[in-house]
């Protein structure tokens, strides 16, 4: 096992190894420390909540850019043969809401 290597080398190697075993000591040391482990949770709780927010924004943004094509042009010009659809709905809906609204409070 040690054929050729006088005990100074011997030695000399144990020494390195022992040093490398530190330095491997010292990075487990720290990565198991509690204030790493927090700050590592942490990290990932946030870029999951950053990707997540970001997933919703892009969805939110479509949704909307599609609900716009809707009732614009793609110059820009009002759609007014679904605006106006729309609208008269939305205030027959407010219309019957009052009314049901006026007609609870009589009773």
């Amino acid at each position: 096992m040690s054929e050729g290597r006088t005990p100074a080398q011997i030695e000399a190697d144990i020494a390195a190894r022992r040093k490398d075993l530190e330095a491997t000591l010292d990075e487990i040391a720290v990565r198991v420390h509690p204030k790493t482990v927090a700050r590592d949770a942490k990290a990932k709780v946030a870029s999951a909540v950053d990707r997540t927010a970001g997933q919703a924004y892009v969805a939110v943004n479509r949704a909307l850019t599609d609900v716009r094509n809707q009732f614009v042009t793609e110059d820009g010009a009002p759609r007014l043969e679904r605006i106006v659809p729309v609208a008269v709905g939305a205030v027959a809906l407010v219309v019957v809401v009052a009314g049901l609204s006026v007609r609870r409070r009589r009773r």
